[in-house]
């Protein structure tokens, strides 16, 4: 039996089923209550959160969380987890990781790089995106995928080491005496 200090962790991050079925903003998710193991914490709905969510946090589209919460329908993965996992590309890390996904797509292309920087407005979108789209869109999926597998094995390695060293601390842990079972021998219902 695993230690539950994964499943606390996660459980404090993420919100519960209850508190997003209470958000009415959030109603339109009705439909993936009626699949629980979306919810459960266990190391394959994990693993495969993170595949998921770090795909759909690579994929430059807006929208991302409702791509991860999808994607995670039909993987069984964990939803929660899988959205959260869409927030590592935010404003603030977008222009670094768009750049540097930009960069591998040029390399696995074989252009040459053009001269850009990235901005978070409708007019860089408008003028810039029609020149740079497609090695960007190479790189930033197949970051989202060398990523999202990463991310799914290093999970599974996670857990396994965890409830390993969980085991190893249960077996030095000194054992306490069981109390003694009332003799049977003694009850007269038992001859």
């Amino acid at each position: 039996m695993a230690s539950s200090m994964p499943k606390k962790l996660l459980k404090r991050i993420f919100p519960t089923p209850e508190q997003i079925q209470g958000n009415k903003s959030l109603r339109f998710l009705t439909p993936l209550f009626a699949k629980p193991n979306l919810w459960h914490l266990n190391r394959r709905s994990v693993a495969r959160a993170f595949l998921v969510g770090l795909f759909a946090a690579f994929i430059p589209i807006p929208f991302q969380m409702a791509l991860a919460a999808f994607i995670a329908f039909y993987a069984n993965a964990n939803v929660p987890i899988s959205v959260g996992m869409v927030w590592l590309t935010n404003p603030i890390t977008i222009p670094p990781i768009y750049f540097a996904t930009y960069k591998l797509g040029t390399w696995i292309l074989d252009t040459p790089p053009r001269d850009f920087h990235i901005e978070i407005s409708l007019d860089w979108v408008l003028n810039e995106l029609g020149a740079v789209w497609e090695p960007l869109l190479v790189g930033c999926v197949t970051s989202g995928i060398l990523l999202g597998i990463a991310g799914y094995f290093l999970i599974h390695l996670f857990w396994r080491l965890h409830v390993l060293d969980n085991w190893k601390k249960r077996a030095l842990r000194p054992k306490k005496p069981r109390k003694a079972k009332p003799d049977a021998a003694i009850d007269p219902a038992a001859h």
